[in-house]
């Protein structure tokens, strides 16, 4: 009777003793893979231009007295060990109205979604990452989603510029204050299947000489999509006070033609859910195509995961500027004021 005894404790002792392993095991185990985040935002407007007609047709924000949708945005991203991919589309006409043609002729043709996102990267080491794919450009001040800009309507230097590009770039790290990205793209800008070749070379140094501070110096040049240098700039000089700005010069493969052009951006936060700021900014296109000013002021007023964002603008061009604007009676004039009042809930 005791052996039996004895030789039940003993198996019921080894059990426990492989439970009580397999236990400590688990608290080894590397930490579990990261999760699938998921983001996006919604979007809608009202516009009303003074002279009663739809004037200042810069990308997306363009339908006269009417209350109208941007877009629903949908992005997908995970990243396991030292790879990651990042998947984005968008349902609506701000994700489909990415080109100045378009936008002027408000041709709005084919599928209502666009990819904005599609692209995977990997960490070779801690410092240097390659990344393949369709990539929101690295060009520019402002961007596609309204939750990455603080203006609901767009500047003439986004809407001429890069919205997207296709390729390959290799980022390295020399410190926390300064990187370099280098890449080899598609021919053409906004499209994920080039037209005769993968030709153009884009890169970018990032440097952030103080805290708050980052500069990053831009160039994308390619015998199909021209050439063009970017500054863009954003400075947090105190907690309620920030600074950005944008400069840059274009130039087409052929002919000579292009653009140039400076935007300011001063903000300024009263409260932790108001915040005041202005965009002033020239354009011009090269070889006698005329000047525009601009001058922007918007309030973000934030309730949670929704911006409410009251703008008031006015363009003024030279009478030469490639885009005409009408006043109220129809007629061609040099100057044009708009309204505009946009919800942008981010989730």
């Amino acid at each position: 009777m005791n052996r039996k005894l004895i030789i039940t404790c003993l198996f019921a002792a080894s059990i426990f003793t492989v439970k009580a392993a397999a236990n400590v095991a688990d608290t080894t185990k590397v930490a579990p893979d990261a999760p699938l985040v998921f983001s996006g935002s919604v979007d809608t407007y009202y516009k009303y231009d003074f002279s009663g007609h739809g004037n200042i047709p810069t990308s997306f924000g363009n339908e006269q007295n009417s209350v109208s949708i941007g877009m629903i945005d949908l992005g997908l991203k995970k990243k396991v060990g030292k790879a990651a991919f990042v998947g984005e589309v968008s349902f609506g006409p701000r994700g489909q109205f990415q080109s100045l043609p378009d936008a002027l002729n408000n041709n709005l043709t084919g599928s209502s979604y666009h990819i904005q996102n599609l692209y995977v990267s990997y960490d070779v080491s801690d410092k240097f990452n390659l990344t393949a794919g369709y990539i929101a450009t690295f060009i520019g001040y402002e961007v596609i989603s309204p939750t990455g800009n603080f203006n609901y309507s767009t500047s003439y230097l986004f809407t001429n510029g890069p919205f997207q590009n296709a390729g390959l770039k290799a980022t390295y790290a020399f410190s926390d204050k300064v990187s370099l990205m280098a890449g080899i793209f598609n021919d053409n800008w906004n499209v994920y299947t080039a037209t005769h070749d993968v030709s153009t070379f884009g890169a970018q140094l990032t440097v952030t000489p103080v805290k708050n501070w980052t500069a990053y110096l831009n160039v994308a040049s390619g015998a199909t999509s021209g050439t063009i240098f970017d500054l863009t700039t954003a400075y947090q000089i105190t907690d309620a006070f920030k600074l950005g700005l944008n400069a840059a010069d274009f130039s087409t493969a052929h002919g000579g033609n292009g653009y140039q052009g400076v935007a300011l951006y001063p903000q300024l936060a009263v409260s932790k859910s108001v915040t005041f700021g202005l965009r002033g900014e020239y354009f011009a296109y090269k070889n006698g195509g005329g000047n525009v000013n601009g001058i922007t002021i918007t309030s973000n007023i934030k309730a949670g995961p929704l911006t409410f964002i009251p703008e008031i603008r006015f363009d003024s061009k030279s009478s030469d500027f490639a885009i005409p604007f009408q006043d109220s009676n129809g007629a061609t004039t040099n100057s044009a004021a708009q309204f505009l009042l946009a919800a942008v809930y981010a989730f």
